[in-house]
């Protein structure tokens, strides 16, 4: 628990996982030798969207407080650790009946990845456990929609969405996964989200919420149910639209491909640096991609 009086400027709410991110050069969801050894390039980190966008803020400069729970353990010690390291205030809820959330990530030679994942102690985040004093007029919440797939997560979720806009707060959303987001149902998340001024899906993501695979048409769907959207498409860079002007911008040089997972979290992390900091849509676009290229290039979901 942060022992500091006042909120911070971020408060990101989302899992917190540890990360067996496994790359290779070749797509290990169909080459791989069943039965027997595939070489690959295996490396164990800090991850969960909610601490990666928490820390790559940090990282960045934010005041940034992340709202979570983990197991009673040494993964949940050691990621809580990992996440002050980066200049995180972290309000973490230890759950002794959970052990801490793995995901391991599967990525192919283009930045692609899939994931396996265990969500531990984060799916046992409850209402109650939510920092009242972090949420504050001017401040901003980060909703991270893996904490709205299934209760009683859901409900710790919901209700911070509820106290940011009572309190005059910006709010975004990140759709998460597209997978999870089906089978909750689109229609379901753009009514438990209708509070956010911001919503920043995948292309995949953005198809399933906008019910078109057109990311312009998508991009003006979503910006006009939320206010502002931004969709990413990995090579073919990101679309900010507000509902009615769409703004296209390319994806940043990347050079061969390291890792892939967390890149997204990362843009996420940059653009709203740069929003929060009053950057047109054009330029807040360039500075996440930027900042995914980090990802993009090394191992790992969090910063070096």
């Amino acid at each position: 628990m942060s022992g500091q009086a006042a909120g911070p400027a971020f408060v990101v709410l989302g899992d917190v996982m540890t990360d067996v991110a496994v790359h290779s050069a070749h797509d290990l969801t169909r080459d791989l030798a069943r039965g027997s050894d595939t070489a690959a390039d295996i490396v164990v980190g800090g991850g969960g969207a909610g601490g990666n966008v928490a820390s790559w803020l940090g990282h960045l400069g934010a005041d940034v407080g992340l709202v979570a729970a983990v197991g009673d353990d040494d993964a949940g010690r050691l990621a809580i650790e990992m996440l002050q390291r980066h200049g995180v205030r972290v309000h973490a809820i230890r759950d002794a009946a959970r052990a801490t959330g793995t995901v391991v990530a599967i990525g192919d030679g283009g930045g692609e990845r899939t994931m396996i994942t265990d969500r531990g102690a984060n799916a046992g985040l409850a209402a109650q456990d939510l920092p009242r004093h972090w949420f504050r007029p001017g401040a901003h919440l980060h909703l991270s929609g893996y904490t709205l797939f299934a209760p009683p997560a859901r409900a710790a979720g919901q209700a911070a969405l509820r106290m940011a806009a009572a309190r005059g707060m910006g709010i975004s959303v990140d759709p998460a996964s597209w997978a999870p987001l089906r089978k909750v149902g689109p229609q379901r998340f753009l009514r438990w989200t209708q509070a956010a001024g911001l919503c920043l899906p995948n292309a995949a993501e953005a198809g399933l919420l906008a019910g078109t695979t057109d990311l312009e048409t998508a991009a003006r769907r979503l910006g006009g149910h939320y206010g502002c959207a931004v969709v990413t498409a990995g090579a073919d860079g990101a679309l900010w639209s507000d509902g009615t002007a769409v703004v296209r911008a390319p994806a940043a040089a990347v050079g061969p491909v390291a890792g892939g997972v967390g890149a997204g979290d990362a843009f996420t992390a940059g653009f709203l640096v740069a929003a929060r900091q009053g950057a047109e849509p054009a330029a807040a676009l360039a500075a996440a991609a930027d900042v995914a290229v980090r990802v993009l290039r090394r191992p790992g979901a969090r910063p070096g």
